[in-house]
């Protein structure tokens, strides 16, 4: 059986990440799901950024009227300077017009600068409610612990929107994070969703770092085998970032999917991986062709280990190219 084809922010690798037009493109290339990442302004409204930190998607660094607002804070152990969607109202920020994040490798998509408002979580819901057949929604939740620590907890944001919304239960609904905390709370409360721990390559979970400190369980002790056993209590799948998939082996070659995946599908767990794009910045090192990190490598060749590795979703940023490739 084919992977579930995910739209990862829309169809970035064409248009704007997050934009309209983006999503509208992602839907009529033939996904499955889409992805969005939330995240709130200061009077509780779910926004769909990246990031909360916004200089690099639109153009609040060019408003005059918002200079002030430019800050520098701590974010899960980084110091991060910009503008953030917290110190923000949704009016606000409704003004704003975004921007291609990678304009020196997506330079047409950055032809469409300025061309478009942010979204809402609602007004994603709404395109997709009005889309001639069901497609799901992969809902990723950013920095939980940070927005409530500051008074701003997502998770009765993102109950309120998607019982607003009237979501269709026969397309499916995930809703991941790399911050265990937050999917339980969820999960606690009845939230009708399959449940996905997001994995990073190193590091550590941040809601796990500032409970636990340096005796927090890391992204790699998740993927022990005992790390495996824990999750299958409390999460219905893991989404991988594609090097732990692509991790090399002798000599540096990579000639198969790592066990890893064969591991979970053991246990139960449903396996995804992020991010498959064909352009050569992406790309692992031995499917790079050229030296120009815009151009398209032989991503086929990538992608066929992890087709090979009976996934269930894969997130696409050229959502024509996914369909065509994984089905």
């Amino acid at each position: 059986m084919p992977p579930l084809v995910i739209g990862h922010r829309g169809a970035p690798g064409y248009l704007p990440e997050h934009t309209r037009s983006s999503y509208e493109l992602a839907l009529a290339s033939g996904v499955d799901a889409v992805e969005p990442d939330v995240v709130p302004t200061k009077d509780g409204v779910l926004v769909i950024r990246h990031e909360n930190e916004i200089s690099g998607t639109t153009d609040v660094a060019d408003r005059s009227e918002f200079a002030a607002r430019r800050r520098t804070k701590e974010l899960e152990g980084k110091s991060v300077t910009g503008w953030f969607t917290e110190d923000f109202t949704w009016a606000e920020l409704a003004t704003l017009r975004c921007r291609e994040r990678l304009p020196q490798i997506r330079t047409s998509s950055a032809a469409h600068d300025g061309q478009e408002p942010m979204l809402r979580l609602p007004d994603l819901l709404a395109l997709l409610r009005a889309a001639d057949r069901p497609v799901g929604l992969v809902l990723e939740v950013k920095h939980a612990a940070y927005f409530a620590a500051i008074g701003l907890d997502v998770v009765p944001m993102i109950e309120r929107d998607l019982a607003a919304s009237g979501w269709d239960a026969e397309a499916p609904l995930i809703v991941e994070s790399f911050e265990p905390t937050v999917l339980a709370r969820l999960q606690a409360r009845g939230f009708p969703a399959a449940y996905v721990q997001l994995i990073e390559a190193d590091g550590a979970p941040a809601d796990l770092v500032a409970a636990d400190g340096a005796s927090a369980a890391t992204y790699r002790e998740m993927l022990t085998p005992r790390g495996l056993d824990g999750l299958v209590d409390h999460v219905d799948g893991i989404s991988l970032d594609k090097r732990i998939i692509l991790a090399p082996h002798k000599l540096g070659r990579i000639t198969g999917p790592a066990p890893v995946v064969a591991e979970a599908h053991a246990r139960g767990l449903r396996v995804f991986t992020w991010t498959c794009r064909p352009e050569n910045r992406f790309l692992s090192r031995p499917f790079r062709v050229g030296s120009d990190a815009a151009r398209f490598g032989d991503y086929a060749a990538e992608w066929a280990i992890l087709r090979d590795a009976a996934l269930d979703g894969v997130f696409v940023d050229h959502p024509d190219l996914g369909v065509a490739f994984f089905r």
